[in-house]
């Protein structure tokens, strides 16, 4: 298959904005194997990069639409998002569930996630951040998103990651699995969404 004309836009997020976070490094493993995969245009965001403000308008952008306030902080951000077709969610486990910085990003988009596909790539300790997914496939399907069953789970990472590579040979077929399912949803959702507006 031919992918460098129809390649799909994939948006790797680093959610954890923690001084000495491990995301940066997962994110990048992660970009590499999305940029062999073939179908993919990648892109990280980081949110560290970005002023991620708690106070949020009166009226949610579902309702508000375009005229929804958006700080000029964000505009690269929302402008990421909203050329996505695909994205990645890279997260730490706090407390049982995810960042703050990550609900933050989240919350302040709405149709940018709508009928599009979202992967998960985890981290943290015993559990490997498992609880922080299952929070954001709530979230995400509230959102109209499509979250692929198949991801990544780095459990007890501090000890299982050398030179910025994880040690578990498994890991690359299960990244294969994501990134297969992705490309999947990705190109069936971005022709749903050019034959008819997507109904949320």
């Amino acid at each position: 298959m031919d992918n460098t004309a129809h390649a799909f836009k994939l948006v790797i997020v680093v959610g954890s904005v923690r001084e000495g976070r491990f995301g940066p490094t997962v994110a990048s493993w992660v970009a590499d194997r999305a940029d062999a995969h073939g179908a993919f245009e990648v892109e990280v965001v980081d949110l560290a990069d970005f002023d991620l403000p708690l106070a949020l308008p009166a009226v949610p952008p579902k309702m508000a639409g375009d005229a929804y306030p958006f700080p000029d902080s964000l505009a690269p951000l929302t402008e990421a998002l909203s050329g996505a077709d695909a994205f990645i969610l890279v997260t730490p486990e706090y407390n049982h569930s995810y960042p703050a910085s990550l609900k933050a990003a989240i919350d302040w988009h709405f149709t940018q996630w709508a009928a599009k596909p979202v992967g998960f790539v985890s981290y943290g300790g015993a559990a490997g951040g498992r609880h922080a997914v299952l929070h954001l496939e709530n979230v995400l399907t509230e959102l109209h998103a499509v979250t692929v069953r198949d991801g990544l789970s780095f459990p007890n990472y501090f000890f299982t990651w050398e030179d910025g590579l994880p040690r578990d040979p498994e890991a690359e077929g299960y990244a294969k699995a994501m990134l297969e399912q992705l490309a999947w949803w990705a190109g069936a959702l971005r022709a749903a969404r050019a034959a008819a507006p997507y109904p949320g």
